[in-house]
C-alpha cells in the first residue's frame, strides 16, 4: 500500500484536490524524540492520522504538520545514561554546552527514526515541514513570555528540585 501511495503520489494528490477548501488544523502533540516509538506512540499516531483523513475526505484543507518534542528531561537521562553519569554535577564538568549539544543529536537521530516508523504505520505529514521544540523560533517564542530577569537563571543551580536535584529548566536557556 506505502508503494502504491508513494509511486502515485496520492498523498500530494489528496493535498492539491483540497487546496482551497475550508482550513482545518491537527497539530499533532509531539512524542519525545528520544527513542523509537512505543506502541502507545503507534496506537495514538494511528487514531490522530485516522482523524485527518477524515477530515480531508469531508473536504478540508489541512495543515499536515508534525512535530518533536526536543525539550526535556528523559533526552537528557538517556544522553546521561549513555555518558554513565549519575548526577548533574558530572554534566557540568562535562560541560554543558557539550551535553546540550549530545542531546540535540540524540533528538536528530531519533527524529528520523519515528519518521520512518510514523511512514511505516501509513500516516499521511508534510514530513519536511516537521516542527522542532528545539527551534530558535519555538524558544524565543517561548522565552518572549517570561519577564527578563527570569531568563539569567543558571539552569543547574537554581530552579525546582526534584528528589534533591534541581531540574535543568530548558526553556529558559
Amino acid at each position: 500500500m506505502l508503494e502504491f501511495w508513494e509511486k502515485n503520489d496520492i498523498f500530494q494528490k489528496r493535498v492539491k484536490a483540497n487546496e482551497g477548501k475550508p482550513k482545518w488544523s491537527f497539530i499533532d502533540g509531539p512524542i519525545t524524540a528520544n527513542n523509537p516509538m512505543g506502541v502507545h506512540h503507534a496506537w495514538g499516531r494511528s487514531l490522530k492520522d485516522i482523524y485527518n483523513r477524515y477530515k480531508a475526505m469531508t473536504g478540508h484543507e489541512l495543515r499536515y504538520q508534525n512535530g518533536f518534542d526536543c525539550q526535556g528531561l528523559w533526552v537528557e537521562v538517556e544522553v546521561e545514561k549513555e555518558l554513565g553519569f549519575k548526577t548533574k554535577k558530572e554534566v557540568e564538568k562535562h560541560g554543558i554546552e557539550t551535553f546540550v549539544n549530545l542531546c540535540k543529536e540524540r533528538v536528530r537521530k531519533y527524529s528520523g527514526v519515528q519518521t520512518e516508523q510514523s511512514k511505516r504505520l501509513g500516516m499521511w505529514m508534510d514530513w519536511d515541514n516537521s516542527y522542532f521544540t528545539m527551534s530558535d523560533e519555538n524558544n524565543y517564542t517561548c522565552l518572549s513570555a517570561f519577564p527578563s530577569k527570569i531568563v539569567r537563571m543558571n539552569i543547574y543551580s537554581s530552579g525546582p528540585r526534584l528528589h534533591g536535584h534541581y531540574l535543568p529548566m530548558w526553556l529558559l536557556v
